[in-house]
């Protein structure tokens, strides 16, 4: 198995109008930490939907191998997922959650489940209606980091918690779960708040994906450039893919200019995520 998730002209349409996914192709080896970030509406959810298993698509997909659309219960046994609609049932106890899931998953660990509901507010006899969003976040993370599987994937899950829930969310993932045999592929608006985390970044817009890299490479590939008044016009002539003002000056974002090229402008530095999302989103780039 070369990839996690290897996709070959995937698209999706629901109904007449335009297509949710619209003919992308991308691979997803193991060890890795992706963040598939895109406006609402660009297509990303209905992409781990479908490698998911959750809806029907063209094209070809293929999840540790298998098929979603025909083998989605042999591609769940080693995939788990929470994402922000997930819902418990309020009269739920905690130790009724982790009863049902070592009774139906059999990869589940209760002990490591155990073991991080113990650094946590929770207690067994606890219900989901007692609970505080963040702790219902803290519930679903202990369930599925009990359970050993190779793909893990987020759907916005930190949406509508405070920072200190966030931050700890992904500090846990580091720490407790993530390891070189296992993949996470994350979405969430809050990019900066994961962008020390990530490997590889895809970007996706309008059901295409417009940006697909290593974190390594978007370093390589993008520059940043704060440019004074008077030097602003020769840097412009390198023809930025994005510009804005800040404190009075000009900084710019540049692809695939050497650095040694564009320094002599002015402070150079890397871009973060948040603005290089900015500057794709808006159009100006593909």
């Amino acid at each position: 198995m070369s990839a996690v998730i290897s996709a070959r002209n995937l698209s999706k349409r629901y109904g007449k109008g335009k297509p949710a996914v619209d003919s992308i192709s991308f691979e997803i080896p193991a060890g890795r930490i992706v963040g598939l970030i895109g406006p609402n509406g660009s297509g990303k959810t209905t992409t781990l939907k479908a490698a998911l298993g959750l809806v029907p698509f063209e094209g070809e997909l293929k999840v540790l191998g298998k098929n979603p659309r025909t083998e989605r219960d042999d591609v769940m046994q080693d995939v788990c997922f929470i994402a922000d609609v997930a819902v418990l049932p309020r009269w739920l106890k905690v130790k009724d959650a982790v009863d049902f899931v070592a009774g139906v998953h059999p990869r589940f660990d209760r002990k490591k489940a155990e073991a991080y509901l113990a650094h946590t507010k929770l207690h067994p006899e606890m219900r989901v209606k007692q609970m505080s969003k963040g702790m219902i976040v803290q519930l679903h993370l202990a369930l599925v980091m009990a359970i050993d599987a190779k793909l893990l994937v987020l759907d916005e899950p930190t949406l509508g918690l405070d920072i200190l829930y966030r931050k700890q969310f992904y500090q846990n993932l580091l720490e407790d779960y993530f390891d070189e045999n296992k993949t996470i592929v994350v979405t969430t608006h809050q990019v900066e708040e994961i962008e020390h985390i990530l490997t590889d970044l895809m970007f996706i817009r309008e059901g295409k994906i417009v940006l697909s890299a290593t974190m390594d490479e978007v370093g390589e590939r993008f520059t940043e450039v704060m440019v004074p008044a008077d030097k602003a016009e020769a840097a412009r002539a390198l023809k930025p893919i994005d510009e804005r003002t800040v404190f009075g000056k000009a900084v710019m974002l540049f692809d695939g200019v050497p650095r040694d090229q564009v320094a002599s402008f002015g402070e150079v530095r890397n871009p973060g995520i948040a603005d290089l999302f900015v500057a794709t989103m808006k159009g100006t780039y593909a």
